[in-house]
């Protein structure tokens, strides 16, 4: 680690819990994060302020108007630009140290499984339960953790899934049948400030779970009324006869 990147990450470091070699495995990290909106915007953000030295950034949308409202990581010149180039740029003015890799297209199958064996962890920055759905069956075979957070109205929810132990519940042990939860932004609208609070505890958690530090949120579900301001934390336990980690 050189002088400046000293300076850069000193106020990180100086954390008795990062100190330099938890500075150092971060700049080590790489790191898929799905979803190029509301949630996504504050993780690769905060990802990439925080010296995390690979992201992988996944979406095949476009920047439209109406995602500025929350998107910060997108401004009005990004109008109809792919999602992934405007985050990047975005991202290299930030901190130019981090390697960015953008995949503009939907994910799934293969290349989604590729993608997964080749990073240390997985953020699901999604809105729709059926991508949430097969990264999480993926995350399960490739024994990757998986930061998952959601937000809708003025409400919210984020938790971590540890793929990588035995005993941790998945995505699949909370939800069950995805048919009855395609519930998005665009449908029921969202406060904007909302995925922020959610995005921002993701990429505290992702930062956690990739330093080896404290309590994450795996198996606690993080709940935010955000018209009362009151947070709510639930258990979370294994199935085990759930269809993607159960003992099947």
């Amino acid at each position: 680690m050189n002088d400046e990147q000293l300076l850069r990450y000193s106020r990180q470091i100086m954390l008795p819990q990062v100190d330099v070699a938890g500075q150092q495995r971060l700049m080590e990290s790489r790191v898929l994060i799905v979803g190029m909106g509301g949630l996504g915007s504050p993780v690769a953000m905060y990802l990439a302020a925080a010296g995390v030295g690979q992201l992988v950034l996944a979406d095949f949308d476009t920047v439209d108007l109406t995602n500025l409202q929350r998107q910060i990581l997108h401004g009005s010149h990004d109008i109809g630009r792919p999602k992934v180039e405007s985050a990047r740029d975005t991202l290299q003015v930030l901190n130019p140290e981090v390697s960015v890799t953008t995949v503009n297209e939907r994910l799934e199958g293969e290349a989604l499984a590729a993608q997964i064996r080749a990073v240390d962890l997985v953020v699901d920055a999604t809105d729709n339960f059926a991508t949430r759905f097969m990264l999480n069956d993926a995350c399960v075979a490739a024994r990757k953790p998986l930061v998952s957070g959601a937000a809708i109205r003025m409400e919210g929810q984020v938790t971590v899934f540890h793929n990588e132990r035995d005993d941790s519940p998945c995505y699949r042990c909370l939800y069950k049948d995805e048919g009855e939860l395609a519930q998005t932004c665009s449908e029921n609208g969202v406060l904007a400030p909302v995925v922020g609070i959610i995005g921002t505890v993701q990429a505290t958690e992702a930062l956690k779970v990739l330093l080896g530090i404290g309590d994450t949120l795996g198996g606690r579900l993080l709940l935010l009324d955000a018209l009362s301001m009151e947070w709510r934390s639930l258990k979370l336990r294994k199935d085990t006869a759930c269809p993607a980690c159960g003992a099947h």
